[in-house]
């Protein structure tokens, strides 16, 4: 088949247009009022950290009202959702001329608890010491939320031109229960339905000293499937031994389980993600991590990575013994015990075939083995899009030492619930943080560098601009 000179022209010329109109966007990008935009991204944080919305009980209803209030200034549509005392939603659209399907910035607004005896600063206070800002949700996920509806306000004020709708969604309550997004899904699933992308929280982006930062946009998640395991057998008196009793069984069946890896599965988004790391390993490490399915072939080097936490998760199916429990007298032999396993499985795993593993392992069938929460199936989103592409050219422009790299998350986040509706969702943050500070996540002292702050909105709203026109 032969290739006319008119189609080559053609493709030539949009090629041309397209890089200029890139061109005029970064240079509109650059020319903003960074300076002030960045202060005031400082002042905003500041104060939307100073809501307490500990869940429970969330009080998510006072950081939409917040998000209300700066969005109405701005001129952007948005809308409240009280769906329960206290509780809401929050969303916001900022409409384009809709040649291009929506893109969404999802964000949560609850925090999980925090005990201020812990803390150097007031949790509340987002008080500022050494550069960095205190607060409870300053890495979970205020910060996000809060350079998301930046973006959006900036977006506004500069009258960015949009090929795509801008989405801002607040949810409550992700941190407990999920019911924010649950509700929003059940009643208003038809605001975002139409979107062709989502970023929310599920990036990490850690800086490893004489490396750089490893940006880990997030692709995939794998999904709690929680089991418990209910042994019974005669009681009795503690001081007559009885070999078969209910806590002796669930024991013997529990070193089994503890013993127990589940076979390996190497997903495409895992070996991407170990592509890229190579580069910042030593050999031969390197030179496995580059072809880590033949690597595993070997016996000596999969027990090796099992063994490192940071990497054994990302392979298999996971369970965790979280819970074991008895009786609750020192002399009396119960006649039930139980243990709760937090399992996690990985995108495309079958939890019923998962199950049967299981009680294979198990080994006794006067065992009671049941799940107990609602499985929502893991998902993933493929990194083959044109969002990726321009978060990977937007981070090497303004860090071109970093590396990017596909993320499965071990634990949730909120994309699971947003794919079924044919969603590309990625986790993706614009923070640099040190492993020290991004620990403080869900921990005493979390807080966040104000220059991580200033530099992250910059970044975020060109990767915005960028994939609402593209």
């Amino acid at each position: 088949m032969r290739t006319s000179w008119s189609s080559v022209m053609g493709f030539l010329l949009v090629f041309t247009l397209s890089a200029v109109a890139q061109e005029q966007m970064e240079s509109k990008i650059a020319a903003l009022g960074w300076n002030a935009y960045q202060d005031e991204t400082v002042k905003m944080m500041q104060e939307y950290l100073r809501i307490d919305t500990s869940n429970p009980p969330g009080n998510e209803l006072a950081a939409a009202q917040f998000f209300h209030r700066f969005f109405d200034a701005a001129g952007i549509p948005n809308t409240v959702y009280e769906y329960a005392p206290g509780r809401a939603d929050f969303y916001a659209i900022l409409k384009g001329e809709g040649s291009l399907r929506p893109f969404v910035m999802l964000n949560h607004m609850d925090v999980v608890r925090a005990d201020p005896s812990h803390w150097r600063q007031p949790p509340f206070s987002a008080a500022l010491v050494d550069g960095e800002m205190y607060g409870r949700g300053a890495v979970d996920m205020k910060d996000e939320g809060l350079l998301q509806a930046m973006v959006m306000v900036i977006a506004a004020r500069e009258h960015l031109p949009l090929k795509r709708d801008l989405i801002f969604l607040g949810t409550a309550d992700e941190e407990v229960d999920g019911t924010g997004s649950t509700w929003f899904l059940q009643n208003h699933a038809d605001l975002v339905r139409d979107a062709e992308y989502l970023i929310t929280e599920g990036g990490s982006n850690l800086i490893r000293p004489r490396q750089g930062t490893l940006f880990g946009v997030g692709v995939a998640e794998k999904a709690p499937f929680w089991i418990r395991l209910t042994a019974t057998g005669r009681g009795g008196h503690g001081s007559i031994p009885l070999a078969d009793s209910a806590p002796n069984r669930l024991i013997r069946a529990l070193r089994r389980v503890v013993d127990w890896q589940p076979p390996m599965r190497l997903l495409p988004s895992v070996e991407e993600y170990f592509k890229v790391i190579a580069a910042m390993e030593p050999e031969p490490r390197a030179a496995q991590f580059r072809n880590l399915r033949k690597a595993l072939e070997n016996p000596s080097f999969a027990r090796e990575m099992s063994r490192n936490e940071d990497y054994n998760y990302l392979l298999r199916d996971t369970v965790s013994l979280t819970v074991l429990q008895g009786g609750s007298q020192t002399n009396v032999i119960p006649d039930t015990a139980y243990a709760e396993l937090d399992v996690r499985l990985l995108p495309g795993e079958d939890p019923q075939a998962f199950l049967a593993q299981l009680r294979n392992v198990v080994a006794d069938e006067g065992l009671q083995v049941e799940n107990l929460n609602r499985l929502k199936p893991p998902n993933a989103s493929s990194v083959n899009t044109s969002l990726y592409r321009t978060i990977e050219a937007v981070v090497h422009k303004y860090n071109p030492q970093a590396w990017v790299a596909p993320m499965l998350n071990g634990g949730y986040t909120e994309s699971q619930m947003y794919r079924p509706l044919g969603i590309t969702c990625y986790g993706f943050n614009t923070l640099e943080l040190t492993e020290e500070v991004n620990s403080s996540e869900h921990a005493a002292n979390e807080r966040v560098p104000v220059e991580q702050l200033r530099r992250g909105v910059k970044v975020l709203y060109e990767v915005v601009a960028r994939a609402a026109n593209q």
